[in-house]
């Protein structure tokens, strides 16, 4: 998703660096990976680029990666930047604030995990595909709230949302697959011991990770800046309000 930056990156003068996690798109598959492997990759990736510090930026699926990096490497990180980002799962006590998707795979992750994989694997020639432009409406109608739904009517945000998703998918089920079950895990550290100041953004609508959900992350993380946006949601929210967001998180 990191095209939905572009423009608000190229009027704030930031320049912004996708890494792909290990096993997603073109990036070599890592068997048993955890999340606390992550900090040292981008450690070597700034290092390679002769970064000293910089900010993180992460949406959705990608704010246990920004946590773990700001917990680990705490000397290099200036902030995160935290947008409709997923909660560490195994610390809620209940999941009725998750999308029922991500609850049906989190029982079926628990109960039969080579049958999700098996799952996954049958996934992977649909996921691939590009829908036809004349099937996005209903598609996203189908989908998706309306906020999102109507955010996601541009044509080049619905190409930044979801052609990193069937680039993911195209590369192998295996790396989504790892890259799905470390969500599932324990993270390896407590949100009370991520010290780097954090931007927290998310939307009052969001269906896939509630807003009482981050909510509470809010209030476990001790150096927090958090901004709930009404009638935003889960897409609509990083679409809608990056300029703003890139804007706070580099005045950190």
């Amino acid at each position: 998703m990191a095209e939905l930056t572009d423009q608000a990156a190229r009027d704030l003068g930031v320049r912004i660096i996708s890494p792909d996690r290990p096993g997603i798109s073109g990036s070599a598959f890592q068997a048993n990976r955890k999340l606390t492997d992550w900090p040292p990759i981008v450690r070597k990736i700034a290092d390679a680029l002769e970064i000293d510090q910089f900010h993180i930026l992460a949406i959705s699926g990608g704010a246990p990666y920004a946590y773990v990096s700001a917990w680990q490497i705490p000397e290099r990180v200036r902030a995160i930047a935290i947008v409709s980002g997923a909660p560490p799962i195994v610390d809620l006590g209940e999941h009725s604030g998750l999308l029922a998707l991500y609850r049906w795979m989190l029982a079926l992750y628990r109960s039969q995990p080579q049958l999700l994989r098996a799952l996954f694997c049958l996934t992977r020639p649909i996921a691939c595909l590009r829908p036809p432009i004349r099937f996005r409406p209903l598609l996203l109608k189908l989908l998706l709230q309306p906020c999102d739904a109507a955010a996601l009517r541009d044509a080049a945000a619905f190409e930044a949302c979801f052609e990193s998703q069937r680039r993911a998918w195209r590369a192998s089920a295996k790396g989504v697959m790892t890259d799905a079950e470390i969500y599932a895990q324990p993270w390896g550290f407590r949100l009370e011991d991520v010290d780097v100041p954090v931007r927290l953004w998310h939307g009052k609508e969001d269906r896939a990770f509630a807003f009482r959900v981050a909510l509470e992350i809010a209030r476990r993380l001790p150096n927090c800046t958090a901004r709930f946006v009404d009638h935003a949601g889960h897409y609509s929210l990083p679409i809608r309000h990056m300029h703003e967001i890139l804007a706070d998180l580099i005045a950190v």
